[in-house]
């Protein structure tokens, strides 16, 4: 009996026991090699808190709250001015507004423009934080990037609209920047969730309220006057006469040159030429072949009889670089010509890429609708629609930014008229949201975006520093001033007068008519 339990335990259980631990370690180390593996190769696409690299993307999308600057060395200084500012709130006191700006974009005029509407909203968040009449909420700025293209603005929007719903207390986005299809329908995204958005330097027509009598932004403002509004500032200004002027435009087009194009369009009824596409190259910072087409329409022109002296361009900044480089080479050397475009014009200063010849060239003039102009309200004559001591509250807190409170905040550039725009569009913002709570409580976020229609009259407007803000009951700014700006032969930008969309300066009211 002895023996068969000896053999039973020696023979039988053991073996099988010495077996199943085998197998059973076998599987456990299996387990942890592909779990090993499957570690090894995840790869971290965290750049920041709230900042992720998506997919297949070498870009850093999302929100941030910290002091990450997007890999962009000339945004670090403002960034960390406005966590500064950010850190001094105490927690409870403050609602945030975003900032939507392409922070990832590789195009040095982007770039600029990006720095300089930073450095505008931090600004106007560091007056409000800071106005002697301790008026709440506090605000708190955070940054958000949909990419260089605007391709990720599903995820942004997504983000954003969670911070409506935790201690964030989102209460508005501003900025957008560029009029893109991409920001199109990060705009309709954001106002159908009930988020209120402030655009600053968007002005495609289609991408305001108003249009046909409808909203498809419910909850939208805007500080720049549509494209249509500027065409009829430009036109009042300029005197354009269909029967002299001749219209050169992108054929395919993004939101702000085809609305560009039809407010040209409506300027030259009669107009006894046809008007002259170019395609540019789907990325229009990019140089593409349009060239040589501009080469071409050049001679075209100089077929023109010489009272043909005006020129209407809609297209994007390299584009319309293009077309003044062709002209300063034009054969017809002996004819004036005066270029007229949108607010692209102001990437035109300083363009390296800019032809001499075309600048010196004293019978080729070039001039275009800015979105604001340090110059303007200490140059013009106009009693209303603004003011230089509205303009000089900006220009006294620039005097600060250099140094600690306020500052470092990067260098400053006034000429582009982005940083005034973007001061202003925050300042809108906050407006907005310390007028749905007039107690300085947090307000709701339903109720902030309902007080875009009372902004006007003499003291519910804003006295901005690129002239008055007075909303329609869409949200678009009436009879804004426009500021006409002429580049110099010395690649430097001229104040020239402010226009008006009505053709005059508002009334002291600043009501907008039925």
């Amino acid at each position: 009996m002895a023996r068969l339990w000896r053999w039973l335990r020696e023979d039988v259980w053991e073996i099988r026991f010495r077996r199943y631990v085998a197998v059973t370690l076998a599987a456990v180390l299996v387990a942890l090699g592909v779990w090993g593996g499957m570690t090894a190769t995840k790869v971290d696409r965290s750049c920041a808190p709230g900042v992720v690299q998506p997919k297949g993307s070498d870009e850093c999308v999302g929100v941030s709250w910290t002091t990450y600057a997007f890999g962009r060395p000339q945004f670090a200084e403002a960034v960390q001015a406005i966590n500064r500012e950010n850190h001094r709130l105490k927690p409870g006191s403050y609602v945030t507004v975003a900032l939507l700006e392409p922070f990832t974009a590789t195009d040095a005029d982007n770039l600029g423009d990006v720095l300089h509407e930073l450095q505008g909203a931090y600004l106007a968040q560091y007056q409000a934080n800071h106005d002697t009449n301790g008026l709440k909420p506090k605000i708190r700025l955070v940054l958000a990037n949909p990419g260089a293209s605007g391709a990720y603005w599903q995820q942004t929007v997504d983000q954003l609209e969670r911070m409506t719903k935790t201690p964030d207390r989102l209460r508005a986005v501003t900025g957008v920047g560029l009029s893109t299809d991409n920001n199109k329908k990060a705009v309709k995204e954001l106002t159908r969730r009930g988020i209120p958005v402030i655009g600053s330097s968007i002005t495609a027509d289609d991408l305001a309220n108003g249009q046909d009598g409808k909203d498809p932004y419910p909850g939208l403002a805007r500080v720049s006057p549509t494209n249509t509004d500027e065409a009829r500032a430009l036109a009042s200004f300029a005197k354009v006469s269909a029967t002299s002027a001749f219209l050169v435009y992108d054929r395919t087009g993004d939101p702000y040159t085809r609305t560009l194009q039809k407010s040209f369009e409506k300027m030259l009824k009669g107009s006894r030429y046809e008007a002259q596409p170019f395609t540019p190259p789907a990325d229009r910072s990019k140089e593409g072949s349009t060239a040589n087409v501009f080469a071409q329409i050049t001679t075209i022109l100089c077929t023109t009889p010489k009272s043909t002296d005006t020129i209407l361009f809609a297209g994007r900044h390299t584009q319309l670089r293009q077309f003044i480089n062709a002209l300063g080479a034009r054969g017809c050397v002996d004819r004036r010509f005066t270029v007229l475009t949108g607010d692209e014009g102001s990437y035109l200063a300083g363009d390296k890429d800019l032809d001499p010849r075309a600048l010196k060239d004293p019978l080729l003039t070039v001039r275009y609708t800015a979105l604001a102009h340090p110059d303007a309200w200490l140059s013009d004559t106009a009693k209303t629609g603004g003011s230089a001591a509205d303009a000089k509250v900006l220009q006294e807190l620039l005097d600060s930014a250099g140094r600690e409170p306020v500052g470092p905040i990067g260098k400053v550039a006034l000429y582009d008229g982005q940083l005034i725009i973007a001061y202003d569009a925050t300042r809108l913002a906050v407006h907005g949201i310390r007028g749905a709570s007039p107690t300085g409580q947090i307000p709701a976020l339903a109720d902030v975006g309902l007080q875009w229609p009372q902004v006007k009259g003499g003291q519910l407007r804003v006295n901005g520093a690129s002239g008055w803000i007075c909303l329609d009951a869409h949200g678009n700014p009436y009879d804004k001033a426009v500021p006409i700006v002429e580049l110099t032969p010395e690649s430097r930008t001229r104040f020239v007068k402010i226009a008006w969309p009505e053709g005059k300066p508002p009334a002291r009211e600043c009501l907008p008519p039925s």
